[in-house]
C-alpha cells in the first residue's frame, strides 16, 4: 500500500478532524466491546442466579451503550466524509494544476483519455479508501486487538486457541492482498482502453456517421467493453475464494473453543457466561477480518489507481523555467534559429528538424511551405518553447528561449493553430482569452483584422453569444477566424499562424491578410513578426521571406519572385496550385 501512504500528505490541513473522527472510533469500539462482557453478567450474575434487577439493570446499561454507539458512530461518520472529501478535492486540484505544468512532450506520452480517468475515476477510488480508512479500515485493528485482549482477560486458557489461529488469517489476507493488486491495475488500463474509446467516439461522431462505420465503432467499444468485463470478473473470481477460505479456519476456531470450554465448563473451571462471552469475542475478532476481506477489493483498486495519481503528479516537465532568467531591455520581435536541431524523441539521430538557420527580422513575416511532415509545425513550436532543441539554440531578441522566464515569452507571442481550439463561454470571453483586460474596442478590433466581426454580429447576441463546447455551433472556418482574433488581442511581438486558414474560402482568407497588414501596420502600437505556416501558395506570396522546408532541412529562402526563378520545390509546389502564374495578388 506504499502508494496509498505517499498520498497522505494530503490529509494534513484536515488531521484534526481525522484525529477526532479516531477519538469517535475508540469510543465506537469500546462500546462493542462492553457488550459481551454485560452479556456474562447478565448470565451470570442474572440469569443463573435468577436476580432480576441484575437482569434489568444491565439490560439498561447495554441500551445505553447502544445508543451512545450509535451516537459517537455517526460523529466519526461525518468527520470521516468531511476529511475524505476535502482530502480528494485537494489531490484533484493538484491533479489539475500539475497537468497544466506539464509540457507538450509530457501530454504526447499522456493520452487524454488516462488523464481524464485518473482524475476521475482514479481519484474516485483513493477518496472511498480515505472514508473507509477512518471508519473501517482503522476499525478493524483496534477492534481485533480489543477483542482479543477481552478474551485473554475473560478465559485465558480459550484464548491461545485464537491466537494461534490469528497468524494464519492475517497471511492469507495479506497473500490476497499482495495478488489483487496488480490484477486491479490491469482493470485500471483496460478502463483506460474503454474511455480513450468512448471519448473518440464521442468526439469523432460525425466523422462515423459520415464514413458508415458505426457498426465497426459498436464493436470497438464491445471489445474494450468485454475487456474490462473479464478483467474484472478475473478479479472477482481470485477475491471470492477468500471469504469461504477464512470461514472455515473461524469455525475451526469457535468449534475449538466450544469443545474445549465446554470441557472446562463442565468440570466447573469456567461458567456458562464466560464461554457465551468468549465466543462473542471470538465473533466479534472474526467482524475485523470480514471487512479486511471486504475492503480488499478496494484497497487494491485504490493503491493501484494511488500509483496511477502519483505518475502524473511527480512527473517532471520537460520543459523548466531557466535557473537564472533572463530578459531583453527591448522587445522588438527579433528570432533566430542558430543550428537547430529537433526530434520528439530527443536526439539528433532522427531530427524532424536539422541544421536550421533563419532570421526573422522585427516586422517581417515569414512564410513556411513544405510537404506534409517536412517540419513546418515543429520549427514554429521551438518559438514560444512548447518543446526544446535538442541542438543548437532558438533566440527571441537575442535571448535563448531557454533563459526567458516562460510567462513573459509566451506573452510576446500570439498564435493560432489550425485546430482551432475553443472554449465554453462567450464570443467576447473566446477573443479575449489570452487577455482578458482587452476592451470592447480591441475585441472587435482583433475581431475584424480576422473577418470574423460579420458573422459574429449575425449571430442571435452578437458577442455576448454563448459558444457550444469545442465551438460545435460554428463552422471550421468561424471557428479558425476566432482563434486568429484571440492571437491578435493580445498585440504579441511574434504572430504565428498555422495553417490556421485552411478552413476559410479564398475570397475570405485574401481580405483577412489586407485587413491584418492593416492592423499590423497602423492599429498596433509596435511592429509585429509574423510567421504563416501554410498550405495554399495564394497565402505566401507576399511574405518578406518564404520559407521552403524539405525533410526538415531549409531548401531555400527568398521572396516569390527569387524561389519562382531558383527553388525547384518551390516552382513544383506553385505550378501545383496555381499554374501557368495564375494568380491574383501575384
Amino acid at each position: 500500500m506504499k502508494s496509498l501512504f505517499r498520498l497522505l500528505p494530503f490529509m494534513k490541513p484536515y488531521r484534526r478532524d481525522a484525529i477526532l473522527a479516531l477519538v469517535l472510533l475508540l469510543g465506537v469500539v469500546f462500546a462493542d466491546l462492553a457488550i459481551p462482557r454485560l452479556t456474562q453478567r447478565v448470565i451470570d450474575e442474572g440469569v443463573k442466579a435468577q436476580n432480576m434487577p441484575v437482569i434489568i439493570n444491565t439490560a439498561l446499561l447495554m441500551f445505553g451503550v447502544a445508543l451512545l454507539e450509535a451516537l459517537v458512530s455517526v460523529g466519526n461518520i461525518i468527520l470521516s466524509v468531511r476529511v475524505g472529501m476535502h482530502t480528494a478535492a485537494d489531490i484533484r486540484s493538484a491533479f489539475v494544476r500539475k497537468v497544466q505544468t506539464l509540457s507538450f512532450g509530457n501530454l504526447d506520452r499522456l493520452q487524454t483519455g488516462q488523464l481524464l480517468v485518473r482524475a476521475t475515476s482514479d481519484i474516485n477510488q483513493v477518496q472511498m479508501i480515505l472514508m473507509m480508512g477512518l471508519r473501517i479500515l482503522t476499525r478493524a485493528p483496534i477492534w481485533a486487538a480489543g477483542a482479543l485482549l477481552m478474551l485473554i482477560f475473560t478465559a485465558p486458557r480459550l484464548a491461545w486457541i485464537w491466537l494461534a489461529m490469528l497468524p494464519l488469517l492475517f497471511g492469507i489476507v495479506l497473500l490476497f492482498m499482495v495478488k489483487a493488486r496488480p490484477l486491479f491495475l490491469i482493470v485500471q488500463q483496460k478502463l483506460d482502453k474503454l474511455n480513450t474509446v468512448l471519448q473518440e467516439n464521442l468526439a469523432g461522431m460525425r466523422v462515423v456517421k459520415a464514413f458508415v462505420r458505426a457498426e465497426y465503432e459498436k464493436q470497438r467499444f464491445a471489445r474494450a467493453n468485454d475487456d474490462l468485463m473479464a478483467q474484472t470478473v478475473k478479479v472477482l473470481n481470485f477475491v471470492v475464494f477468500l471469504m469461504p477460505l477464512m470461514m472455515t479456519v473461524v469455525n475451526l476456531a469457535t468449534a475449538g473453543v466450544i469443545w474445549f470450554g465446554g470441557n472446562l465448563a463442565i468440570g466447573g473451571e469456567l461458567t456458562v457466561g464466560q464461554i457465551m462471552a468468549s465466543v462473542n469475542y471470538m465473533i466479534f475478532s472474526l467482524f475485523p477480518l470480514t471487512m479486511l476481506i471486504n475492503m480488499i477489493a478496494p484497497l487494491s483498486a485504490a493503491d493501484a489507481s494511488a500509483g496511477r495519481i502519483l505518475e502524473v503528479l511527480e512527473s517532471e516537465p520537460e520543459i523548466r523555467p531557466p535557473v537564472e532568467a533572463r530578459v531583453p531591455p527591448t522587445t522588438a520581435g527579433r528570432v533566430v534559429f542558430e543550428n537547430v536541431c529537433f526530434s520528439y524523441n530527443h536526439g539528433c539521430a532522427d531530427a524532424v528538424l536539422n541544421d536550421v538557420n533563419l532570421v526573422a527580422e522585427p516586422g517581417e513575416t515569414v512564410a513556411i511551405l513544405g510537404a506534409t511532415g517536412s517540419g513546418k509545425s515543429s520549427l514554429i513550436h521551438l518559438i514560444p518553447r512548447f518543446y526544446d532543441v535538442d541542438g543548437g539554440r532558438v533566440l527571441v531578441d537575442g535571448v535563448d528561449v531557454r533563459e526567458w522566464p516562460l510567462h513573459d515569452l509566451r506573452t510576446q507571442v500570439g498564435i493560432a493553430l489550425q485546430e482551432a481550439v475553443l472554449f465554453s463561454g462567450t464570443v467576447r470571453d473566446n477573443i479575449r482569452y489570452g487577455r482578458p483586460d482587452a476592451t470592447d474596442e480591441e475585441v472587435i478590433a482583433a475581431a475584424k483584422a480576422a473577418q470574423a466581426h460579420d458573422f459574429i454580429m449575425a449571430m442571435p447576441q452578437g458577442y455576448d453569444t454563448l459558444i457550444g463546447q469545442r465551438g460545435v455551433n460554428l463552422s471550421g472556418g468561424q471557428k479558425q477566424r476566432l482563434a486568429i482574433a484571440r492571437a491578435l488581442c493580445v498585440k504579441p511581438r511574434v504572430l504565428i499562424l498555422d495553417d490556421s486558414t485552411s478552413a476559410v474560402d479564398v475570397e475570405t482568407e485574401s481580405k483577412l491578410q489586407d485587413a491584418l497588414d492593416e492592423l499590423l501596420r497602423t492599429q498596433l502600437a509596435h511592429q509585429t513578426t509574423v510567421f504563416v505556416v501554410a498550405q495554399r501558395i495564394s497565402t505566401v506570396l507576399t511574405a518578406d521571406k518564404i520559407v521552403v522546408l524539405d525533410k526538415g532541412r531549409i531548401a531555400d529562402i527568398g521572396t516569390h519572385a527569387e524561389l519562382l526563378a531558383r527553388s525547384p520545390i518551390y516552382r513544383e509546389i506553385y505550378a501545383s496550385q496555381l499554374g501557368n502564374g495564375v494568380n491574383g495578388r501575384q
